[in-house]
């Protein structure tokens, strides 16, 4: 895995973020077993619920071009360390319970760690079975 490639890219996708009522842009890149890379950004809306955080763009990007598997995410925002929400955390474990995340504070400064230690006790599609 290419981390330093991961972590550019979602600071590339933080610069597109949509944030006019708080101001706080955040950027992830999603790394699928495919080897393919998808971006996102936080895209707010004026009636706050149907705002989407930069980490479901990134997923949905992926999900909506066929992927299903994802191993690792980066995450960067407009604090020091920007970790994925809860919301954030449980799609990401969908489509991934042994997934990287990585929280980026700078293309040379990150933090790594597992979806397990970010989310423990998860629950997800083998549940249902």
């Amino acid at each position: 895995m290419n981390k330093k490639l991961l972590v550019k890219k979602a600071l590339e996708a933080k610069e597109n973020a949509y944030a006019p009522y708080s101001g706080f842009k955040v950027g992830a890149a999603v790394l699928t077993e495919s080897g393919k890379i998808y971006t996102g950004c936080n895209i707010e809306n004026a009636s706050y619920t149907p705002t989407i955080c930069a980490e479901r763009t990134a997923i949905s990007k992926a999900v909506s071009e066929g992927e299903r598997k994802i191993v690792a995410i980066a995450v960067t925002g407009d604090s020091e360390w920007t970790y994925p929400c809860g919301v954030c955390r449980q799609v990401i474990r969908e489509f991934g319970e042994d997934v990287t995340v990585i929280v980026v504070k700078s293309e040379d400064e990150y933090r790594e760690y597992s979806l397990k230690e970010l989310l423990p006790f998860s629950f997800g599609p083998e549940n249902l079975k």
